[in-house]
C-alpha cells in the first residue's frame, strides 16, 4: 500500500515538474519537489484537480466550521483526487482556518498535497447595506480585504499558489455589488507590484474570477479598455460558465429538439447533457477568442461551473427540469473529461452543500450544488468512489461517507425528468 502511494506521488510530481522519479528516491527529495510546486505547474495539470470549497454546515455563515471540521473535509476531498481548492473571501475566519487545517495536516504528513486559490471579495460602495449600490465607486472595505489576503499569502506561501481578486465582481447582473473593471485592475496591479517588490511570492499567480461575459465573451458593453488592460495584467483568466442556469435564461440549447422526441427519457437527458458541455465550450471559446483579438495569449481556466441536484424553482419540475443527481453526475463527468484532456483547470462548484445560501428555502437550488450533502453523503457522481472504498475510515461530523438514496439507483432514476420539448 505504501509503495503504491509513493509511486502515485512520484507520478503527480513528475507531471508537475517535468522529471521522472523512482520509488527509491529519498523522502527529503520528494518533499523538496512538493514544496517547489508552483501555480504554473498546477494549473492545467490533471494530476491537480480543482474544486470550489467552503465548509459551512449551518444556515448562517456566522456559525463558522471549526479547524477540525475543515480537516475532515480536506481529507475527504484529497481522497477523491482533489489537490487545489478555491475559496471566496477573507472577511470571515473560514479561509484562515482552512489554511491552518491544511498546514496541520501537512505537519502530520509532509507528503500531503493541497493547494489554494485564495479569494479576496470585492464590492462597490453601499453593497449589502440597504442603500443604493454605487457601481462607479468601490467599497471602503476592499483595501482591508486585500491587505488580509496578502497577509495570508505570505503566511502560507507553501499552500496559497493563486490569488483571485473578486468573484463575479464585474458582471452586470450582480446588481447588489458589481464594480467597474478599473477597480479590479487597480488591485491586480497593486498585488502584481507587491510581487515585483518581493512583498509577495514571486511565483504567485494573480487573477480575478468572473463570469465569461465579464472577460469579453459577452456583449460589447464589456469590451472596454480597462478590461483589455486587466486581461494584460492578470497571470491567467479565471472564467465562469453555467449551462445549468442557462437552462432557464437561455434555454434553446437545453430543450429537446424534434429529432430527439422518440428517444427514451434517459436518452433525452444524455443528449441534453452533451449539449450542455458544448454550451460551456462555446462560452470558453468566446473568452479565448476575445483575449486573442486584443493581442493577448495566456492561459484560460474555468474558475467555476457546476450543477445543482435539487431545485423547487426555475430549474425544478415546473421549470427547466434541469435538476437531479443524474444530470449533476453527467455534467461533472463530461466537464472533467473535457478539461483534463484539454489541459484546463476546472474549479468544479462545489465540494459540499452549503445550507446558508438559501436559508429560508431548504430545497432551493443554491443549497444543493455540492457533490456531497451537508451530512457527508456522496451524491450519484461519486457513488463509484464509495464502492471503491476511497472514503473508508473518513467521516464528516461523525457520519461515514455513504451514498444518497441508500445507493438505490432505480430510486434515484425515478427523480430524473427530461427537458421540455422545443
Amino acid at each position: 500500500m505504501k509503495s503504491n502511494f509513493i509511486k502515485s506521488l512520484c507520478i503527480w510530481v513528475s507531471l508537475a515538474a517535468g522529471f521522472s522519479c523512482s520509488s527509491n528516491q529519498s523522502t527529503e527529495q520528494s518533499d523538496k519537489s512538493i514544496k517547489e510546486v508552483t501555480a504554473q505547474d498546477i494549473l492545467g495539470n490533471p494530476a491537480y484537480r480543482a474544486i470550489s470549497y467552503e465548509g459551512y454546515r449551518e444556515k448562517s455563515r456566522e456559525i463558522q466550521p471549526t479547524v477540525a471540521q475543515l480537516k475532515e473535509d480536506v481529507r475527504i476531498l484529497h481522497a477523491m483526487g482533489i489537490r487545489l481548492l478555491r475559496t471566496y473571501n477573507v472577511q470571515f475566519a473560514h479561509a484562515s482556518n482552512l489554511l491552518q487545517a491544511i498546514s496541520e495536516i501537512k505537519a502530520e504528513d509532509p507528503s500531503f498535497e493541497m493547494y489554494l486559490m485564495l479569494g479576496a471579495w470585492i464590492d462597490c460602495k453601499n453593497a449589502w447595506t440597504g442603500m443604493e449600490p454605487d457601481h462607479n465607486i468601490e467599497s471602503e472595505q476592499n483595501e482591508e480585504e486585500i491587505n488580509r489576503a496578502v497577509a495570508l499569502v505570505n503566511q502560507y506561501p507553501d499552500i496559497v499558489k493563486i490569488l483571485a481578486i473578486g468573484n463575479e465582481a464585474m458582471v452586470k447582473w450582480a446588481t447588489s455589488y458589481y464594480v467597474q473593471p478599473d477597480v479590479i485592475l487597480k488591485w491586480v496591479k497593486h498585488t502584481q507590484a507587491l510581487k515585483a517588490e518581493g512583498k509577495l511570492p514571486k511565483d504567485l499567480w494573480i487573477t480575478s474570477s468572473d463570469d465569461f461575459s465579464s472577460w469579453g465573451g459577452g456583449g460589447p458593453e464589456y469590451h472596454i479598455e480597462d478590461l483589455n488592460e486587466l486581461i494584460r495584467s492578470v497571470d491567467f483568466i479565471s472564467m465562469h460558465t453555467y449551462p445549468y442556469h442557462n437552462s432557464h435564461y437561455n434555454p434553446d440549447f437545453w430543450r429537446v429538439p424534434v429529432e430527439d422526441s422518440k428517444l427514451t427519457e434517459i436518452e433525452k437527458v444524455d443528449r441534453a447533457m452533451i449539449r450542455s458541455l458544448e454550451f460551456a465550450k462555446a462560452q470558453y471559446d468566446s473568452v479565448t477568442n476575445y483575449m486573442k483579438s486584443i493581442g493577448v495569449n495566456k492561459p484560460v481556466h474555468i474558475g467555476e461551473t457546476g450543477w445543482a441536484s435539487t431545485s423547487d424553482g426555475l430549474y425544478g419540475p415546473e421549470g427547466s427540469r434541469a435538476t437531479d443527481e443524474y444530470k449533476q453526475a453527467k455534467f461533472h463527468q463530461l466537464m472533467r473529461e473535457w478539461t483534463d484532456a484539454a489541459g484546463i483547470s476546472c474549479f468544479y462548484f462545489e465540494g459540499f452543500n452549503e445550507p446558508w445560501k438559501d436559508a429560508t428555502n431548504p430545497i432551493g437550488s443554491e443549497n444543493h450544488f455540492g457533490l456531497f450533502t451537508e451530512k457527508g453523503e456522496a451524491k450519484y457522481a461519486l457513488w463509484d468512489l464509495v464502492d471503491q472504498g476511497v472514503f473508508d475510515g473518513l467521516t464528516r461530523d461523525g457520519n461515514p461517507i455513504t451514498k444518497t438514496f441508500g445507493g438505490d439507483k432505480e430510486k434515484m432514476l425515478q427523480t430524473v425528468m427530461a427537458p421540455p420539448a422545443k
